[in-house]
């Protein structure tokens, strides 16, 4: 029975990577293929976060974002949210302070998928 659950957790703890790498790598695509192999490289190079760390790193992500765009990271960010709430209909967020936080949708996100992380 322990084995389901572990099989389970994985699984969900997989999903939550692949739909947030998927819609991260959408949302970079619409900068162009050029630049978004750019932001990946200088998030490795300068960072330290590789393409395949970001689910598990989403607040240094985050940060990367803020320090190499400025104010326009804001709009990167709605944007993965935007594609992340439509990939999960059923997921209610309620910002606190009213203010949508980037780092604290995907985080309760990551809990809803995966209760265990």
């Amino acid at each position: 029975m322990q084995k389901s659950f572990s099989v389970r957790n994985e699984s969900s703890e997989r999903l939550f990577e692949t739909q947030l790498s998927e819609t991260i790598d959408e949302v970079l695509s619409a900068l162009g293929d050029s630049t978004r192999e750019a932001i990946y490289q200088l998030l490795q190079k300068v960072y330290g976060i590789s393409k395949q760390d970001i689910p598990n790193r989403i607040e240094g992500f985050a940060n990367a974002l803020e320090k190499t765009f400025g104010p326009v990271s804001k709009l990167i960010e709605i944007k993965i949210v935007e594609r992340m709430h439509a990939k999960n209909k059923n997921f209610c967020y309620a910002p606190k302070n009213g203010q949508l936080e980037f780092v604290e949708f995907i985080l309760s996100l990551q809990v809803q998928l995966d209760p265990e992380a």
